[in-house]
């Protein structure tokens, strides 16, 4: 969707591949890891007293601790699938990745922490996804 929507490619010109890397990425590994990771968040990070400390301590445990392994975990993977070194990908993109990742996931976690129940956090974080 994001090569149509986002970077309008043009059907004749859509990656079928990345397509495939991306669900493959999504079904299989972040969209267990995130609904697990956020659970977590819901039963371990709770300041029952001041809600607003809950929903900033679990932003910045989400974005040093889970934002931080997924990255590397997703560019270490496609460019495992993409046949690729991943030493090479973590290099040339990681920090620079990290960078763009904080100047937008604070806001739209904290945001989906306080006002979007459990069971639709992952859906949240793949809606904005699409157009990142």
């Amino acid at each position: 969707m994001a090569q149509q929507a986002v970077e309008r490619v043009g059907p004749e010109k859509h990656n079928f591949a990345r397509t495939g890397r991306m669900a493959l990425y999504g079904g299989a590994v972040f969209g267990p890891a995130a609904t697990t990771w956020f659970a977590f968040l819901a039963r371990r990070i709770n300041f029952p007293k001041s809600p607003n400390l809950t929903i900033a301590a679990r932003v910045a445990t989400d974005q040093t601790v889970f934002a931080s392994t997924n990255l590397f975990c997703f560019l270490s993977s496609m460019a495992l699938m993409e046949g690729t070194d991943p030493k090479e990908k973590l290099k040339s993109s990681y920090w620079t990745a990290l960078e763009k990742n904080w100047m937008l996931w604070p806001a739209v976690q904290a945001i989906n922490f306080k006002f979007v129940p459990l069971e639709h956090r992952v859906l949240v974080v793949n809606v904005i996804s699409l157009g990142e």
